[in-house]
């Protein structure tokens, strides 16, 4: 039994009946047995047959079998039954404190006129790159229930499923890093195109960002209407910019959907994750989310420290830690949770489970962290 000195010790889990998912009393503040855990990715492409026969003999649906059935990402992520089954996976042999719906960022372009595709070995590719006025004129605000009814769906089967023995998490992407998407013609190393757009022709980026805002806090707010219980604003490519640029181009954006959100559901949790944001860590507090999300660069005891005790924090083990001994990863475990302290956090990686990553080591992880006590 591995013993931390604070803020607790391993211990064996518990059987306690549950009204409401831990993960969300530990947003709140109240007091909870130990910091939910659930992780990036954890439904994906790391996950083979092994470890199902072994906890689940009766399941016949692997990620990875999938991906051979049904090849393109799309219609894995737009089929309502593919996207439970695999959001489900993990919760089955895990049983994560966070089940997340399986899908994709970009998943709402197709319902604002921004054709797209994510093609395996290659990524997203946007077919029609948006630099003009002209062409942010051609994007549609995103109506959710039109465009992807089967996110609906599959959450409110993900919630009937779990049955707050979890919380049901959405997620979607923002604003600037939508853009970068859309700009840039899908992923990029320079970001040169976005901020060439950026420093040369700032109202059309601005223009582009208020329709993807507005398209945005609906869709988490749809997400919210049919089962989510916390919603994750993945700002991934918000740290490309400076803070002055971030401040102009990214925070009024999120913001803004973290008021409009508020304004009709306030009890949401919303989670805010950027990765390579130590630089920004103040700023991102400044959006009124409930959770920051840090990577593995950032110290989670500075982490605390920078934001303040009002906001909770999420992370932040590096990812690569998961290929190590499981006596490295139970002390990487131990040590941000000690760092954390036990007000406020939700233990996660700084980022998602990298492919390649051992199916058992992640099995480990979650019984550490399902095993810690404060």
């Amino acid at each position: 039994m591995t013993e931390i000195s604070y803020p607790g010790t391993v211990a064996e889990p518990k059987n306690v009946s549950v009204a409401e998912p831990m993960l969300l009393k530990a947003v709140r503040g109240e007091d909870v047995e130990r910091p939910p855990v659930w992780l990036m990715r954890q439904a994906g492409r790391y996950m083979k047959a092994g470890l199902y026969f072994e906890f689940l003999e009766s399941a016949n649906l692997f990620y990875q079998i999938i991906c051979e059935k049904y090849p393109s990402f799309r219609e894995r992520s737009e089929n309502v039954d593919l996207v439970v089954e695999i959001s489900l996976q993990p919760w089955h042999v895990f049983k994560p404190d966070g089940v997340i719906l399986f899908s994709d960022i970009l998943t709402p372009l197709s319902g604002m006129n921004i054709p797209f595709d994510i093609i395996k070995g290659k990524g997203p590719v946007i077919f029609d790159p948006i630099n003009t006025d002209a062409e942010v004129d051609q994007v549609r605000e995103f109506d959710p229930e039109e465009s992807v009814p089967y996110v609906g769906k599959a959450l409110t089967i993900l919630r009937e499923e779990v049955n707050n023995e979890a919380a049901v998490l959405g997620f979607v992407g923002a604003p600037f890093t939508l853009a970068s998407y859309v700009v840039e013609g899908g992923s990029s190393k320079h970001f040169s195109k976005i901020k060439r757009l950026a420093f040369s022709q700032p109202k059309v980026l601005h223009a582009l960002l208020r329709k993807f805002t507005t398209s945005m806090a609906k869709y988490v707010q749809y997400q919210a209407d049919n089962g989510a219980q916390a919603v994750q604003i993945f700002d991934s490519w918000a740290t490309e910019l400076s803070p002055v640029d971030f401040e102009e181009f990214s925070l009024p954006y999120l913001k803004q959907i973290v008021d409009t959100v508020k304004q009709t559901h306030p009890d949401l949790s919303l989670i805010l994750y950027a990765s390579g944001s130590g630089g920004l860590l103040e700023r991102l507090a400044l959006t009124g989310v409930d959770v920051v999300s840090l990577d593995w660069t950032v110290d989670m005891a500075e982490g605390r420290r920078r934001l303040g005790p009002d906001v909770a924090v999420q992370g932040n083990v590096d990812p690569g830690a998961l290929f190590g001994s499981k006596d490295f990863i139970t002390n990487r475990i131990n040590d941000t949770v000690r760092k954390a302290g036990r007000w406020k956090h939700i233990l996660n990686l700084g980022h998602g489970i990298k492919v390649g990553t051992p199916e058992e080591n992640v099995a480990h992880f979650f019984e550490v962290a399902k095993a810690i006590r404060y």
